[in-house]
């Protein structure tokens, strides 16, 4: 080249050193290669976009697991990277041998790497010699420790021992990496096959249950705690003559057998077998021991976890009980999901329990087929939790099955539980252990029973602390159905019960279920009902695919995306229970939803509960100036009858008709005898204003005398106007 010429370009400089350019980026997954890389790869020599399976077909496993290893310290360093790759044909077999040099970039927001360098063909070194074991920079103890937190990671992260398997199955040691693995167990006074790895299905049958005093490696190894090298089969077979024969089939040249220890207590023996010769040196051996200590750490972690889940599962398989047989007319679907504490059960829990037929020849027919809804929560997620939810659910059946009531079944079970806790307290407190005590007093269970009626849909529910049931109606309208409800089972032996009865009508579902179902995710109780009510109205399905949804949204992935609005997202078990009426082929899906309820002289606080039901009645209605004036007319006719009379209210409310033109009856009933009556008050009169007020907002009312007290009912219709 004479002076003054410009320079060659650089791809034809490094063409003419037979040295091609490479360009990968692993966020796209592409590989851009020129003409002389291309050529090096075995490929047609032109310019080319490659996908990222395309190139690492055409290079040995062994050497792409190593690229990665050390691309990461290149970077973590701010070296280059340098690595030998062997290439392959589309028969698997070496063409050649190149050396890559590249200089990778790492793009922290893409999680992705990008390299850019070059390739070169190199002689290939001699498998197991010195030059073979190192990388191209000749930094041994680099390349091996990128290898080593890569194992350790990949290990610790296995959850099961098959995964474990497959973990070390996939190990490419730098230099010298095993083509057959196998990992021995003991039983007794007998080594066992856990896995393997590069034979074939069935070879392990001679090394099934070989006697621990046999002359194998893998026994010694067992027997001594110490590892066994072997670099040649001639030093194999002088060494063990006897199972020489078993191993020579294999055809392989160098096998190392190391002990499994964890605790001081060797569990087992490791083989790596190596098709070409190995001498194991002292940075071999130090390399082999390094990832047997791993190997032996994650399959005792894997074990053990096998072993609790294993637990788990019969623990919730025992005391979790199916639904029984098909109920005529009713369908019914139950959930349980274990979110909280490590036991994957806790204490939340549901039964069906069918209930005895009545004895006497009239009530023969109305007591068949009934049988009783229970769900309840036992006070945390440790084993005692567990153990107390166990022994309060065969209580609660044997009480039911006795042919007690819903408010005898609960106060027995109450004072059962009571009782366990006071034995408790007594044998875990002592003298000098108060602390103890006084944590043994804090356990409680909520509960609900629900005996139930098939063939009329008739419930009577009995509640300790437990949410109260949610009833879907035909029309998709949701509701909290309240119920009378007492102390959570455990904290007052003679607590008392209250029954609440009503209907379940056709094209109705029931819901009960644990608070796991409520506030799971950061949601309160609030925001967790809401969040519930939205997925029982837009769901149309039936009750199996309805506890599908619900469950899915608490606590399926889609949950993380909607969470509550509390910091603390304190997870917790889920039990669910679904029952569901169905309709006959002659029931038209009625337009009709209602509420009941009851409020009783000396509980005026459920007036305000009784506008709440009001307004989740009416919270589709088209008019919200309606929604006031109702609450407000509810209000005036509940306080005329808490008032002037000393006897309860019976509240019953209707929405029927089509949307847009519905029609809302309320019916307030009470026993007394007085009828009520319009007055004129004074200016500064407290009282007498409630059937004036009636008259003003109401598009329809009337006073209608009983047998027995009277009602008083009052109507607002959808497409009036707001008066």
């Amino acid at each position: 080249m004479r002076t003054g010429e410009p320079l060659p370009a650089v791809g034809e400089v490094l063409a003419s050193l037979a040295t091609g350019m490479w360009h990968w980026d692993t966020a796209t997954g592409l590989v851009s290669v020129d003409a002389e890389a291309a050529r090096l790869l075995g490929l047609p020599a032109r310019e080319a976009t490659l996908r990222e399976a395309q190139v690492r077909a055409r290079l040995h496993p062994v050497d792409w697991n190593e690229i990665t290893g050390v691309v990461q310290l290149a970077v973590a360093e701010g070296t280059l990277a340098e690595v030998r790759i062997r290439i392959m044909d589309e028969r698997n077999r070496i063409i050649r041998v190149v050396r890559s040099r590249s200089k990778p970039t790492f793009d922290a927001r893409k999680k992705a790497y990008k390299l850019i360098g070059t390739l070169q063909e190199v002689a290939e070194p001699a498998p197991g010699s010195p030059a073979g074991r190192r990388a191209v920079t000749g930094d041994w103890r680099r390349s091996r420790e990128a290898f080593l937190l890569d194992a350790g990671r990949a290990l610790a992260e296995a959850r099961s021992t098959a995964e474990v398997l497959r973990v070390a199955a996939g190990l490419s040691m730098p230099g010298f990496s095993p083509d057959g693995l196998a990992v021995f167990g003991v039983q007794a006074d007998r080594l066992t096959i856990i896995g393997h790895h590069g034979q074939r299905p069935g070879d392990e049958g001679p090394f099934v249950h070989m006697a621990l005093e046999t002359d194998y490696p893998a026994a010694e190894v067992v027997r001594t705690g110490r590892a066994v090298y072997l670099s040649s089969p001639g030093q194999y077979k002088s060494r063990y003559p006897l199972t020489w024969p078993l191993a020579e089939r294999f055809h392989r040249h160098s096998w190392a057998f190391l002990p499994l220890t964890v605790a001081g207590r060797t569990m087992g023996a490791w083989m790596a077998a190596f098709t070409y010769p190995v001498a194991f040196t002292p940075d071999e051996r130090s390399v082999l021991t390094t990832v047997a200590r791993m190997l032996a750490q994650a399959l005792s972690r894997a074990g053990t976890a096998e072993t609790e889940r294993e637990l788990s599962e019969g623990l919730q398989r025992s005391m979790m009980p199916t639904l029984g047989p098909e109920v005529p007319g009713m369908d019914l679907a139950a959930r349980y999901v274990p979110t909280g504490g490590g036991l994957q059960v806790g204490g939340d829990w549901y039964d069906m329990i069918p209930l005895p037929g009545a004895t006497s020849r009239s009530r023969t027919r109305s007591g068949s087929g009934r049988f009783a809804m229970v769900i309840g929560d036992v006070q945390g997620h440790d084993v005692r939790a567990a153990g107390l939810m166990g022994q309060l659910r065969i209580a609660l059946r044997a009480y039911a099955c006795e042919g007690h009531r819903p408010d005898g079944v609960l106060s027995r079970a109450s004072r059962f539980l009571h009782g366990i806790l006071a034995a408790g307290a007594d044998g875990e407190g002592g003298e000098g252990n108060e602390d103890s005590a006084e944590v043994a007093d804090l356990r409680f269970a909520t509960c609900l029973y629900a005996e139930v009626d098939p063939r009329t849909g008739v419930l009577e529910v009995a509640r300790a602390g437990h949410p109260d049931p949610v009833i879907r109606m035909a029309d998709g309208t949701v509701l909290q159905r309240p119920t009378a409800g007492g102390l959570p089972l455990g904290i007052d032996p003679d607590s008392d019960y209250p029954t609440t009865r009503f209907t379940l009508e056709p094209g109705e579902t029931m819901m009960i279920c644990t608070d796991g179902l409520i506030e799971t995710g950061g949601h309160d109780l609030d925001t967790g009902w809401q969040r519930i009510r939205t997925i029982l109205e837009r769901h149309g399905g039936e009750a199996e695919e309805l506890a599908d949804a619900l469950v899915q949204a608490v606590h399926g992935p889609s949950s993380h995306h909607t969470t509550g609005p509390l910091a603390d997202r304190r997870e917790d078990d889920i039990a669910v229970l679904l029952l569901s009426r169905r309709r006959d082929g002659r029931t038209v899906r009625p337009r009709l939803r209602h509420t009941l309820m009851t409020v009783a002289q000396a509980e005026p606080e459920r007036v305000s509960l009784a506008r709440r039901q009001l307004r989740e009645l009416l919270h589709d209605w088209s008019s919200e100036e309606h929604v006031d004036s109702a609450v407000l007319l509810l209000s005036e006719t509940l306080a005329n009858v808490l008032l002037h009379t000393d006897v309860d209210a019976l509240v019953l409310a209707e929405v029927s008709g089509e949307r847009g033109e519905r029609r809302l009856r309320v019916e307030v009933t009470d026993a007394g005898d007085d009828l009520p009556h319009k007055r004129r008050p004074g200016e500064l009169a407290s009282s007498g204003r409630g059937l004036v007020l009636i008259e003003l907002l109401a598009d329809a009312w009337g006073v209608v005398p009983r047998g027995q007290g009277k009602s008083i009912w009052f109507e607002l219709y959808e497409a009036s106007p707001a008066r």
